[in-house]
């Protein structure tokens, strides 16, 4: 072999080989308008191998992936995930079975009706004794009351079994309250807020709307409710930290919360918020499953008069709850909420055996708002809500603001909108705005 200097070339003879890979790349910055599609980059490749790739006018093989010489796949844009976590499975009475089951159940579920009537009843009054002349509401309630909520938390037991939960299957046990000062769970139906309450008798924390709901804004308030507003930064700020005060003293009862934000039907978990884990204090996350076969007893999307009729005309509804192993923070994770909510989420993933994703409170708003406009397919337009607002900053609100003026535009099936649709809009949002500048307030 010929001795080689750093002068040499690298191979002997040009002629003697042919390019591997040569990328040529057109630019088109300085094109017109006009020929903007003729002047597109376009990427040639000349290549040995043809397999996969088309010859072009001046006879380069070219290939649509620009980055194949460094064996790249190529940028894909991920698919938008099929699941919905909303969707009740069984929003219809369907089969022989369960017309047949039903009319069964008619008389049963007459005497269920009286029972959680009674029930009602009798824990709402036991109740308003013992929130009788209890202001000091900043304080742990007194012993003497909470042994009178007793009665209103057996009555819970008694609803839970005139819905047709006969027995509950549990699995593991709650840890102490001095150790464990918080407990999370997911969220499938109005069930588990009357289960825990009768097993932890725990505070909640609940939008302010509830306080307003007949019989069950007085218990929850028997429970030191901690109010929060969803879409005030304030009024979240506010709730965290009285979640945090209250979760430090033993004297107040465990904290329990629900991070979804929202109910979903059991087959996924979506984006936790981060009240429960801005404390930093050890959690003991809770599942809950309703295994069943014909009836789906999730409050998806489907209203609270039909789902509790279903419930009346079960022979029985199966629930089962876990108590799932304690996860304590690790020293930067109580700094960082995010990481620890995150370790919670996939706990709970696994053992409900179920996939997560960046749904939110937003996406049910999405939904609704879809429907209510009378779309045919409204779980079309769920964006997850979760990812949306923390890539661009843009809130629900703001989302569903958005949606209302798409579909005011009568996009069609694939979601283009004709042009004097838009214009049609364009002009009203103008003729509004002009309104706004010449009289700032509302006319009576």
């Amino acid at each position: 072999m010929a001795e080689l200097d750093i002068t040499s070339p690298l191979l002997s003879s040009p002629s003697s080989y042919q390019p591997q890979t040569v990328l040529t790349v057109h630019d088109y910055q300085d094109s017109e308008p006009s020929n903007l599609q003729s002047s597109l980059p376009t990427t040639v490749l000349h290549q040995n191998h043809n397999h996969g790739r088309t010859r072009n006018e001046n006879g380069h093989h070219s290939s649509p992936n620009p980055y194949e010489f460094l064996r790249s796949g190529g940028f894909s844009v991920p698919a938008s995930t099929t699941v919905d976590p909303f969707r009740n499975e069984t929003p219809f009475i369907s089969g022989i079975y369960e017309v047949i089951k039903i009319v069964l159940c008619l008389p049963i579920a007459l005497a269920r009706l009286v029972l959680f009537g009674a029930s009602l009843v009798v824990g709402y009054m036991a109740t308003k004794v013992a929130l009788a002349g209890w202001r000091d509401k900043q304080n742990p309630m007194p012993k003497w009351r909470c042994r009178l909520m007793w009665v209103t938390r057996v009555c819970a037991r008694f609803i839970l079994f005139s819905f047709g939960y006969h027995w509950i299957r549990r699995k593991g046990k709650p840890a102490p309250r001095e150790i464990a000062p918080v407990v999370v769970s997911n969220h499938v139906s109005y069930i588990e807020p009357i289960f825990y309450f009768y097993e932890l008798f725990p505070t909640i924390v609940a939008s302010e709307s509830h306080d307003s709901i007949p019989f069950v804004g007085t218990i929850i308030r028997a429970m030191q409710v901690i109010y929060v507003n969803r879409f005030s930064p304030t009024s979240r700020k506010n709730a965290a930290n009285e979640i945090k005060r209250r979760a430090s003293c033993n004297v107040f009862p465990r904290v329990l919360l629900f991070p979804e934000g929202t109910t979903t039907n059991g087959k996924a978990l979506i984006s936790f918020q981060l009240g429960a884990f801005i404390a930093g204090h050890p959690i003991q996350p809770i599942i809950v499953r309703y295994p069943h076969v014909h009836f789906d007893q999730s409050w998806g999307f489907i209203s609270l008069p039909k789902l509790m009729f279903r419930m009346f005309t079960q022979f029985h509804n199966f629930m089962e709850v876990e108590y799932l192993p304690l996860i304590m923070p690790s020293d930067h994770q109580k700094q960082n909420a995010v990481r620890f909510a995150e370790r919670t989420g996939r706990a709970m993933a696994s053992a409900l055996n179920v996939v997560q994703t960046s749904h939110s409170y937003g996406d049910l708003m999405l939904l609704m708002k879809a429907a209510q406009l009378q779309q045919e397919k409204p779980w079309i337009y769920m964006v997850e809500m979760a990812r949306i607002e923390s890539l661009y900053h843009i809130s629900s609100l703001e989302a569903v603001d958005f949606l209302d003026k798409f579909l005011s535009m009568n996009p069609d099936p694939s979601g283009c909108v004709k042009p004097h649709d838009f214009l049609r809009v364009l002009q009203l949002k103008a003729c509004t705005l002009s309104e706004e500048v010449i009289c700032p307030f509302p006319v009576c």
